[in-house]
């Protein structure tokens, strides 16, 4: 057993073993063909800051104020902040594209021949090209922003037009970010990074294995480095991805690939994050479900002024710019109709998002279960 996956894999960092990757000791069984069934239960993503309640209204208090999900991140900076820094650095270089006196007109003009978001990789990319929940949108936190650009000195111009520094030390460019906590109204500021994966030929821990800005590219470094974050950005991408619909059909089933080149590689320590991922996505499929029928059932108790003051409804927009500015411009009532309306189309969005985790999760097993099909061993998740 201890040849074919990994028991203990890494969470947060390279080396820290800290997820525990044991199928259930009393569910394990053999077939009468011989073949060994090892069951593992479903598993939630440790966040000692958050618990999930049992009880349905507080489950639907905790999605209204925002808490329904943690999700695991790599960084202290809401991506949204994020998200405007990058937009400004890639309206900075169509700038140049658009200016025949620059010197840089010609590179830049090569650099966006497949469009702006082709520059980024990793959670910038899946941010600003909407692969995900508007929800990990919103509570996604990073530290710096993934480049893929050939043209390195174009970058390096843009970044310096908008007042980013070199590093000396660790050669990559930083900007001192300040912003205001949506719901302390706290000051808080952190340095952001600005780094071109082709520039700085990073090593993200298990070997070189950065190609490109596709999903088919981001999947396959997630695939391989397995940490919680990585994980769940790809659980956050299936449930608003089905191949069925959406706006990324297409990038979407070649993305299928990363998962196929993945499995074949039979590494103890992708075998484990396969493994792992399945786990996650069948409990926050179930959690999901039960996020959707609280909703549901309590979406009306917005409008109980007794439970939702005005001050409340305003402390939740925080949460959103749209929100509050809509607040702002309607009042507490209106608002109160369109978080109602909100809250319906979450509900109705959610079982959707659930199902598409477990019908992923079912085929990835089933593609995991057909490599080691040989050693008669297969691969279950608990019902």
């Amino acid at each position: 057993m201890r040849n074919l996956w990994d028991i203990k894999a890494d969470t947060v960092k390279n080396g820290d073993n800290l997820r525990d990757v044991s199928p259930l000791v009393d569910k394990t069984w053999i077939d009468e063909n011989g073949y060994t069934h090892y069951v593992f239960g479903k598993i939630m993503f440790n966040n000692p800051f958050y618990t999930i309640p049992d009880d349905e209204f507080d489950l639907f208090k905790k999605f209204v104020e925002g808490g329904s999900r943690e999700y695991p991140s790599d960084g202290s900076i809401p991506c949204d902040i994020v998200a405007g820094e990058a937009r400004k650095i890639l309206n900075q270089i169509k700038k140049l594209s658009n200016d025949p006196n620059s010197s840089h007109y010609e590179e830049a003009k090569e650099v966006l021949k497949d469009g702006k978001i082709a520059l980024l990789r990793g959670t910038l990319k899946l941010y600003l090209g909407k692969y995900t929940t508007r929800d990990w949108r919103r509570k996604r936190f990073t530290d710096d922003i993934d480049f893929w650009v050939f043209k390195i000195h174009v970058l390096h111009h843009a970044l310096k037009e908008l007042g980013w520094i070199k590093n000396k030390l660790t050669k990559e460019w930083e900007k001192k970010i300040k912003w205001k906590h949506p719901y302390s109204n706290e000051m808080k500021s952190a340095v952001l990074t600005a780094a071109n994966d082709l520039d700085q030929l990073l090593d993200f821990g298990a070997g070189s294995y950065l190609e490109g800005t596709s999903l088919r590219n981001i999947f396959n470094k997630k695939l391989k480095r397995g940490h919680d974050v990585d994980l769940s950005d790809i659980i956050n991408i299936v449930m608003v991805n089905n191949g069925i619909n959406g706006s990324h059909n297409e990038e979407w089933l070649d993305a299928w690939n990363s998962f196929e080149e993945a499995a074949n590689t039979r590494s103890t320590r992708t075998t484990s994050n396969i493994i792992s991922l399945c786990r996650y996505m069948f409990a926050i499929a179930d959690h999901i479900d039960k996020i959707s029928e609280a909703i549901i059932k309590y979406n009306d108790s917005i409008f109980d002024k007794s439970l939702y003051p005005d001050d409340e409804i305003r402390k939740i927009c925080r949460s959103s710019i749209h929100w509050i500015d809509f607040y702002n411009s309607n009042g507490a009532e209106s608002t109160r109709n369109m978080l109602h309306d909100f809250y319906h189309e979450e509900a109705e969005e959610k079982p959707q998002h659930a199902k598409n985790q477990r019908d992923f999760a079912i085929k990835l097993l089933d593609l995991l279960n057909s490599k080691y099909k040989h050693l008669k061993t297969i691969f279950e998740i608990e019902n």
